[in-house]
């Protein structure tokens, strides 16, 4: 634990250092993110989840500083070069990149023309005439012809030292530093189409010849053209205005205007152009790709909780169904619990005979196992199927509902699928999850990779690691934001609950299968290798339904139940009486429980708890249908008022569904009557819209949509300027969906 991590942290972030300090203990106790929101706030402030995830992370940026600072100083020490000033450099440095600019003139090289410059004995004559006194180097150099170290002419002996300041220059922490300001400020980021990949209708010829700012490049656009770059189709470089660069390095290392001056001026001009610029480039390109890869994930996180988070119809009898036409439609019936109990295919897209017969099956099903409500995937057949159950003679209170099946096929192959049912094949397995994810969207998807979900931009581009702990965190605080009942979960569901994870997952759901139905909190105690710090850790996030403490269905922790037992006891009544009355609760005085471990931030939570014990905060599920009228792209036309679901949403607008089968792309210009900057301001996955067409291309299948209420169109701000010196620069196709460089770049992956 370094103390100056708590300071540093503190300062960058506006917090305390008591705060800081306290997120730091909690964590090095192995408590986790979620738990320490919820169940700590006395000793963090009540700070959110966002703040101490903030805390966790930078806190370990700083130790794997550290960490390189350590390894630093021992290479420094074991080579010789570690003295006191340079020591204390290496412990000033606060940033990665000041850290390996001290070290790069020590750091062990291959080599170079400058060392071969060295073993010619060139350095004395480097040193001399960088230092652009008055001697002349055309002097200096005949003192340093050696034939026998390959050393025949002045001329060769200038050429060496050059090589030498070279290095110098290159090896400078202040020069480094200027320049790295400087590509970081007014370096531009150039695409060029590369030779022979010409051909146009690629997806990548907006930026055949592209140029902006790199500093103020969205990451949509530096991913898109980084891909392009990987695929052999664009050429990428990224630099500052080479005069610029020059000049800037001259005011550096030149000294006056001596012969010696002239030779450090070459020197300096190779320097860049061989070793500086490409290290600047280097790093530039490294900085663009994680600030990009960092929006690309918080875009991706953003949408991935608002998925999760998405209503649940609840525990209904539900027939999910896998549309299909050669194939059939895979028809499923589960209880409420969520369990499989039949399953048929039907052909109801295949004739009038067969469409009977579907008929009849879907009819005699839904009224053996009083089927509650019908869920129908959105893949292909999606509408058809749908329309087919509607028109049904089925109870009116058997609701049809579409349900958005992305990844099912991806969880109907996992071994996940294959351990759950081990006797049905892939199209039985689908179906399940379909009407599963209708009942509780976060149960099921749970059991989803996140990325293969399709509600990302680029997540097959950024670090894989930065984006599996981003979507890790989602998932754990959506599953422990909601609660976990213990006695219904699955493995995969529980693995995600605070001091759970997959081992713990699996002992107490053996448990349950052995000894029947956790009746309380207490009984989780008795779990395999569950111990107190794991109890203390989950309890307050797994639920049991109808247990022996009326508290066991609650939110509130079960560290804190002798403080509502003595409420109730204060107020003559039982803690199920607390948890009916409004009255009761209204004359409870929270400021006489506070002692020196528990504050009104707890108690104001556990007031809250048992007015809606075990309350979901996920919103009230309400039923959608798409237009009758619309069932391809062929009966679309310009002018339409459709409702969609948002099922995507990107940096430069949204995907809609609207029940074609093919997601129209909502303009971020046209999410709203004013200007919007970020299309999360505006909408979010899931979220229920009625949408304008704007134009429909059949042969390109794409469908450009607005949410705005007025007809006429709004300039579209917020573009990339043209940088200076750049006249050979294309000007920015206007973004519709029809020539928007990124829709297909960024089209839901499944």
């Amino acid at each position: 634990m370094n103390p100056l991590h708590i300071t540093s942290v503190a300062k960058e972030s506006g917090l305390t250092t008591d705060q800081i300090q306290s997120v730091q203990n909690l964590l090095m106790e192995g408590a986790t993110v979620p738990f320490i929101a919820r169940y700590r706030k006395e000793a963090t402030g009540s700070l959110d989840e966002v703040a101490v995830a903030y805390i966790r992370d930078r806190l370990n940026q700083l130790s794997e500083l550290d960490n390189r600072r350590e390894a630093i100083l021992k290479s420094l020490a074991q080579h010789g070069h570690l003295n006191d000033e340079l020591k204390e450099k290496v412990q000033a440095a606060d940033t990665l990149s000041t850290l390996e600019d001290i070290y790069l003139p020590y750091r062990p090289k291959r080599r170079t023309r400058a060392t071969v410059a060295r073993e010619k004995g060139l350095e004395p004559l480097a040193l001399a005439t960088f230092e652009q006194n008055e001697a002349d180097p055309d002097t200096l150099s005949a003192n340093f012809i050696n034939p026998e170290k390959g050393v025949t002419s002045v001329e060769e002996a200038l050429e060496g030292a050059r090589d030498i300041i070279a290095e110098y220059i290159n090896e400078d922490a202040q020069a480094r530093a200027a320049m790295r300001r400087l590509f970081t400020e007014e370096g531009i980021i150039q695409s060029r189409v590369a030779k022979g990949k010409e051909a146009s209708g690629n997806k990548y010829e907006a930026y055949y010849e592209w140029q902006e700012p790199v500093g103020s490049a969205p990451s949509h656009r530096i991913l898109a053209m980084r891909r392009g770059e990987q695929e052999d189709i664009l050429n990428l470089t990224i630099a500052p205005p080479e005069s610029t660069a020059l000049a800037l390095l001259n005011n550096l290392f030149i000294k006056g205007d001596h012969p010696a001056s002239q030779q450090v001026r070459l020197a300096i001009h190779d320097s860049y152009k061989r070793l500086l610029s490409r290290a600047m480039e280097t790093e530039i390109r490294l900085t663009t790709k994680q600030r990009a890869d960092s929006e690309a994930i918080r875009v991706f996180a953003d949408n991935l909780r608002h998925l999760l988070m998405a209503p649940p119809l609840g525990a209904k009898r539900v027939m999910g169904v896998d549309p299909g036409y050669r194939t059939g439609c895979k028809l499923v019936c589960l209880d409420r619990q969520g369990k499989l109990l039949d399953n048929q295919t039907i052909y109801p897209h295949s004739g009038e005979k067969q469409a009977r017969q579907a008929a009849q099956i879907a009819i005699e099903l839904c009224q053996k196992y009083r089927i509650e409500a019908v869920a129908v995937g959105n893949g292909t057949a999606g509408r058809e199927t749908e329309a087919f159950f509607k028109s049904l003679p089925l109870d009116n209170a058997v609701a049809v509902i579409m349900v958005n099946e992305s990844g099912a096929s991806i969880y109907s192959a996992s071994e996940i699928a294959r351990e759950e049912f081990p006797d049905h094949d892939l199209t039985v397995r689908g179906a399940v999850s379909i009407g599963r994810r209708l009942m509780d969207p976060l149960s099921e998807l749970v059991k989803i990779d996140p990325k293969s979900i399709g509600v990302g931009q680029y997540q097959h581009d950024v670090d894989p690691v930065e984006l599996k702990k981003a979507l890790d965190d989602v998932v754990i605080s959506c599953v422990n934001a909601v609660g976990v009942d213990v006695n219904r979960a699955s493995i995969q569901l529980l693995t995600y609950v605070s001091g759970l994870g997959p081992a713990l997952a699996k002992n107490i759901v053996h448990h349950r299968d052995t000894h029947g139905a956790f009746r309380s909190r207490e009984q989780l105690k008795g779990v395999p290798r569950l111990g107190p710090k794991a109890f203390e850790q989950c309890a307050g996030f797994l639920r049991v339904k109808n247990g022996e403490h009326p508290l066991d269905a609650s939110a509130v922790h079960p560290e804190s139940y002798a403080i509502v037992d003595h409420m109730a006891d204060d107020l003559g009544c039982k803690v199920a009486d607390l948890m009916k009355h409004d009255k009761l609760r209204r004359r409870i005085e929270l400021t006489k429980y506070v002692d020196d471990t528990v504050g009104l931030p707890t108690l104001q939570d556990i007031l809250e708890e048992l007015s809606k014990p075990g309350r979901d905060p996920r919103e009230v599920f309400e039923t959608f249908a798409f237009s009758k009228d619309v069932q391809t792209m062929e009966d679309l036309q310009p002018g339409m008022r459709l409702p969609g679901i948002i099922t995507n949403v990107t940096a430069f607008g949204a995907f809609v569904d609207i029940g074609v089968h093919q997601d129209g792309l909502v303009h971020v210009s046209e999410l709203a009557d004013r200007f919007v900057k970020n299309a999360a301001e505006v909408v979010k996955i899931q979220q229920k819209v009625v949408v304008r067409v704007l134009e429909v291309d059949l042969e390109r299948r794409r469908i450009s949509l607005s949410m705005r209420s007025k007809t006429d169109r709004v300039s579209k701000p917020g573009r990339p300027k043209k940088p200076k010196d750049a006249s050979r620069t294309a000007p920015p196709a206007k973004h519709t969906p029809f020539n928007n460089p990124f829709a297909d770049l960024l089209k839901p992956t499944s």
